[in-house]
C-alpha cells in the first residue's frame, strides 16, 4: 500500500515539475518588464527602448517607449508619469478618453475609416479606453490607453486584418499586466 501512494506522489511531483509547454513563450516573442516593476508585457523580439525628454503639461518625466516590428507590422507601448495628483484630481474615465483618442478623427476621418471599436475599458480596475480603427482593405490601428494612479500607459499595434495579423495584435494587447490593482 505504502508503495502505491508513493509512486502516485512521485507521479504528481513530476508532473508539477515538467515545464508547461503550452506557455513557453516562442523565441520572436519577448517580455517587457518596466525597471520599477509595476508592468509586464508580450511584444515581437527585438524591442527597442526609447526615452524622449518630451515635456507635456502635466508630465513628472521623460517618456519611455518599446517598438518592434513584425511581419511590417508596428507594436508600439510607451508610459509616462504625470505629477502626483495629476489624474487622481480629474474624472479618469474621461481623461482616458480624451488621452485615448487624441488626435484619431482628423488622421482617421470617419468619412474614410471604420471605427470598429471606441469605448471605456478597464484594466485590473484601472480607466482606459480602446480605439480600433479599419480602413478599406480590412487593415486596422489598434489602440489602448490606461491611467494608473499618476502613469499613461498607452498600446498601439497596426495589423492587416487577416487571422495571423489579428491574433498577434491581440496577444499584445492583452499581454499587459500591472504590479498594482485597484
Amino acid at each position: 500500500m505504502k508503495s502505491h501512494v508513493m509512486k502516485r506522489r512521485l507521479l504528481v511531483f513530476s508532473l508539477l515539475t515538467v515545464p508547461v509547454m503550452a506557455s513557453a513563450q516562442p523565441a520572436d516573442w519577448q517580455t517587457v518588464v518596466g525597471s520599477d516593476l509595476r508592468f509586464r508585457l508580450e511584444m515581437p523580439a527585438p524591442a527597442a527602448k526609447t526615452t524622449a525628454a518630451e515635456k507635456e503639461k502635466g508630465h513628472a518625466g521623460e517618456r519611455v517607449a518599446w517598438q518592434s516590428k513584425r511581419d511590417d507590422e508596428l507594436f508600439d507601448f510607451d508610459y509616462v508619469d504625470y505629477d502626483p495628483g495629476w489624474f487622481s484630481s480629474r474624472d479618469t474615465k474621461e481623461m482616458a478618453r480624451d488621452l485615448g483618442r487624441g488626435e484619431a478623427e482628423k488622421a482617421f476621418p470617419r468619412a474614410r475609416f471604420k471605427y470598429v471599436l471606441d469605448e471605456p475599458v478597464t484594466l485590473q480596475g484601472w480607466d482606459g479606453y480602446a480605439l480600433d480603427i479599419e480602413d478599406t482593405n480590412a487593415s486596422r490601428v489598434m489602440m489602448r490607453t490606461y491611467i494608473v494612479k499618476d502613469r499613461l500607459y498607452r498600446m498601439l499595434v497596426t495589423t492587416k486584418g487577416d487571422m495571423k495579423s489579428m491574433s498577434a495584435a491581440t496577444r499584445f494587447l492583452e499581454s499587459l499586466r500591472l504590479a498594482e490593482t485597484r
